[in-house]
């Protein structure tokens, strides 16, 4: 009950209090017996220590807060702490009077303005609510509080919103669903972010935080959202407090709120409501635009997140890092964010952010996936990553350690962006180091010591390759060893891995080949040292890759491996003029060159696979025979056919007066020629001798075909 001025009670200690005979627990001891102002026995509750505590009493001295002495309340308070912790009467409290004291409690904690009493009151709120199910009471009689009326800035409101968030944060059983009209509550929490105190923000922002939480994760919920009325003005309110606090604290909640809303698209949503709203129901001194496009909530976040990235709080940072990261990709279409913050410079702040992290891996991933995300901003964002680019050595250095380490593919992309863009942006010292680190992945890699996503291992070669197109790094005696290494070590590892993954092979093939014409290339002070990486790679294909083609080819459906590889050795034997492509052309011949490649066209009877085939042999013929013998091959590409059988059908054709046909026969004659050589007759053979007499037989002219070698000629007539 409630008392007028004329009907305050005047307690004293001893009257709240009832001491024993002697405390020494007789049965005088445990009967009930009133206080000393009559109230009923049953509500006199005995202590371990003798003594008894009148519930009555101690509820009419809350509730006559806070007139009452602060002496008398503040002791009053300890000792039902003191006795809380005192099993017997915890369970007669619970028991028998379990909802006796909440109204009480709640009431003084609304009134009081002194902190300690106030803190006191929080202790015992949450010691009720630890060993019984009273917290969804409190919180129920707390929001009615807090519901009832405007939210204005005294002490008393301040501690009442901290009770609320201890309660919230310390329950996981959904009791905000028992507030009866959340909002209510919600737009009035909404309204106090108004209130200039950083103090009473802080708490309000932390209590929409769990009470977002708590609504959303809640099975009871109907599907309304409390707080999508208040958008966009409590995204505009949330932001506009982060950007004025200097609090971390303060700061916390409010990242952790505007994440919670980030996630469950509220900025969209504001973004499709426009800010008109949003000017009619804020506080005119806030000077909210009178904008329907968003553009100027988009530029507040832009302005927002600048003062807690320069935090010296590690949470801090890591929860802005975050909320920009779902912020940014919470969006299908985001390139308009992402162009603001880049040229708002927040890729500066997060490099600054990065570079003071060291090697604690909370903050390198928030940084690495966020700046990720901006490099999408490709013309934009390529002076920011210039300049970044020394931050981001040590960091891979670091991050390539752990095997599968989730933000490995996106430094690699971050350093193979600036490789690709940026002429020179790399000194030789760190191209080096790059070179080293690279290297030591791809050993372990291989080794079986080291897992590898993927997309890392793609990467990877997309570095070495994007390094030895660069005219600065032509020379670089580390940068040669260690693509002959990076390029060998990406081959065994793609080929003797369990199951194809005919991504990684494709790659491996393409550092190999851009190796190759790396080693190749003329004017090099470093010659002796390309040459081995030559004589490498052309080890490497006949060692390796050769067998495990033919033995793959009957394996694999995947056409883009087979060619990957044909073209890989094509490349290498259009070096005419090098040794070791002869040496690689006579290891083809030698095994069944010819053989091999109309199988491949058996298999995949395919354009691509056609015109690969017939060019691959025509500069085996170029090598083994010279004199730009394979030209006729060459000149007939086009009308070839995919299946060898034909050849029998091409030859018995009337060539008289058909240039083209008779271009057609003669590269088919030359190829059965020379597959003769090397004893390839696959199986046509047998028929060859009767197709030839046929063919011949039905010219009315001589024609001659020349076919060169060994210094021989052959004149076919009529």
């Amino acid at each position: 009950m409630y008392f007028d001025d004329s009907q305050l009670p005047d307690f004293s200690q001893s009257e709240l209090l009832v001491d024993g005979d002697d405390g020494g627990g007789g049965e005088a001891d445990e009967a009930f017996f009133p206080c000393s102002r009559g109230h009923r026995s049953s509500l006199n509750l005995r202590t371990s220590q003798g003594g008894a505590i009148c519930l009555v009493c101690v509820s009419n001295l809350l509730i006559a807060s806070p007139r009452a002495p602060t002496v008398h309340v503040s002791y009053a308070l300890s000792q039902l702490s003191q006795a809380l912790s005192q099993p017997p009467f915890l369970k007669s409290l619970l028991t028998f009077h379990p909802h006796f004291l909440t109204s009480p409690l709640v009431h003084a904690l609304s009134s009081f303005d002194d902190e300690p009493i106030a803190r006191q009151i929080i202790q015992l709120v949450c010691d009720l609510c630890g060993h019984g199910a009273l917290a969804g009471e409190f919180v129920t009689r707390i929001s009615a509080v807090l519901s009832s009326r405007a939210l204005a800035w005294s002490r008393h409101q301040f501690f009442t919103l901290n009770c609320l968030g201890v309660l919230l944060d310390s329950q996981t059983n959904g009791c905000a669903t028992s507030i009866r009209d959340l909002d209510v509550l919600v737009s009035n929490l909404v309204s106090g972010l108004q209130l200039p105190s950083e103090d009473i923000q802080g708490e309000i922002l932390f209590v929409l935080y769990k009470f977002s939480l708590h609504h959303y994760a809640s099975k009871e919920c109907d599907g309304t959202d409390p707080f999508m009325p208040c958008c966009p003005k409590l995204l505009y309110l949330s932001l506009d407090a982060l950007l004025k606090t200097q609090n971390d604290d303060v700061r916390l909640n409010c990242i952790a709120f505007l994440t919670v809303l980030t996630q469950r698209g509220f900025f969209q949503a504001s973004h499709a409501n426009g800010m008109r709203t949003l000017a009619s129901n804020a506080d005119t001194s806030l000077q909210i635009p009178n904008s329907t496009d968003g553009c100027h909530l988009y530029t507040l976040f832009t302005e927002a997140i600048k003062g807690p990235l320069l935090s010296s709080d590690e949470q801090v940072q890591i929860g802005i890092l975050d909320l920009i990261f779902y912020y940014l990709s919470c969006e299908e279409n985001p390139e308009k964010k992402i162009q603001l913050l880049v040229e708002s410079s927040i890729g500066d702040y997060v490099f600054e952010v990065l570079r003071l992290a060291g090697f604690r891996d909370p903050v390198v991933n928030s940084c690495l996936r966020v700046l990720d995300i901006l490099s999408t901003a490709e013309q934009a964002f390529r002076q920011t990553l210039a300049v970044g680019f020394t931050t981001l050595i040590p960091i891979l250095q670091c991050v390539a350690e752990v095997p599968y380490h989730p933000c490995q593919s996106q430094i690699l992309k971050l350093i193979w962006s600036c490789v690709s863009n940026f002429l020179g942006v790399a000194t030789t010292s760190q191209c080096e180091e790059l070179v080293l680190i690279l290297t030591k992945m791809l050993r372990r890699h291989r080794e079986g010591e080291f897992g590898m996503l993927s997309e890392t291992f793609t990467i990877i070669c997309s570095i070495f390759v994007s390094m030895i197109k660069h005219p600065s790094y032509h020379d670089l005696l580390k940068l040669i060893i260690g693509v002959q290494e990076a390029s060998e070590l990406a081959i065994l590892s793609s080929l003797t891995v369990s199951g194809m993954n005919s991504n990684q092979i494709l790659q491996s093939l393409y550092l190999l080949k851009e190796a190759y014409a790396y080693g190749h290339e003329d004017h090099s002070t470093n010659n002796s040292n390309k040459g081995k990486l030559r004589r490498s790679i052309v080890d490497v294909c006949k060692t390796h890759i050769l067998p495990w083609l033919v033995t793959a080819i009957n394996e694999t459906d995947d056409e883009e491996v087979i060619l990957g590889v044909l073209e890989t050795f094509h490349f290498i034997l259009y070096q005419v003029s090098d040794n070791l492509a002869r040496e690689l052309a006579e290891t083809l011949i030698s095994s069944s060159w010819f053989s091999f490649s109309f199988e491949s066209l058996g298999l995949f009877p395919t354009e691509r696979m056609r015109w690969r085939v017939y060019l691959m042999i025509s500069s085996l013929v170029d090598i083994l025979f010279g004199n730009d013998s394979g030209q006729p091959i060459r000149e007939a590409v086009s009308h070839l056919p995919s299946d060898p059988s034909d050849f029998l059908f091409l030859l018995g054709q009337k060539s008289y007066r058909d240039v083209l046909l008779s271009s057609c026969q003669s590269a088919t004659l030359f190829i059965l020629y020379c597959s003769s050589l090397y004893d390839e007759r696959f199986a046509l053979s047998i028929y060859l001798p009767v197709y030839l007499c046929i063919y011949f037989s039905v010219y009315l002219s001589i024609k001659l075909i020349y076919i060169s070698h060994m210094n021989d000629i052959f004149l076919l007539t009529d």
